[in-house]
């Protein structure tokens, strides 16, 4: 009978360890969302705002590829290049989120709408970012950006 009991138990803790029916592991906690935001909506401008290469240099993956309003591609490198020699010259600047998917594979969608205010003329432009999580951290590895205009 304890040995019944021993092999059920063992059972039981082996089934506990395997990994999911899918074979894919969750990478994802409940946190992430609120990470995500804060990324996006405080770091990532924060870092062009203030020419912080170190903070956007944290951002971006060593993978990252940017395609900007005018079609141009450039990478984390050229990214961080553009922010050591073009400072920020607006007043106010805020991203709103439209759409943050985050997958069980540790990848996130955050996409939605930058609005730039300048001697009280406001600028729009629509982005969608991918971020995977590696080794516990977020980082951008695909920047779009399109639809830049003045709202009248």
């Amino acid at each position: 009978m304890k040995i019944t009991i021993y092999l059920l138990a063992l059972t039981v803790i082996v089934q506990a360890c395997l990994p999911r029916e899918d074979g894919k592991q969750n990478l994802v906690s409940d946190k992430d969302i609120e990470l995500l935001r804060y990324l996006k909506e405080v770091e990532w401008a924060k870092a062009y705002r203030e020419q912080d290469t170190v903070l956007l240099d944290r951002i971006l993956g060593d993978d990252f590829q940017m395609i900007d309003d005018g079609g141009v591609w450039s990478n984390k490198e050229g990214e961080l290049e553009w922010i050591r020699h073009n400072a920020m010259v607006n007043d106010t600047f805020y991203y709103e989120i439209k759409r943050l998917d985050v997958l069980d594979n540790g990848t996130a969608m955050v996409c939605g709408t930058g609005h730039i205010w300048s001697d009280s003329i406001e600028t729009v432009y629509q982005s969608s970012n991918v971020l995977v999580k590696r080794d516990g951290i977020w980082k951008a590895i695909s920047s779009h950006v399109s639809g830049v205009k003045q709202v009248e």
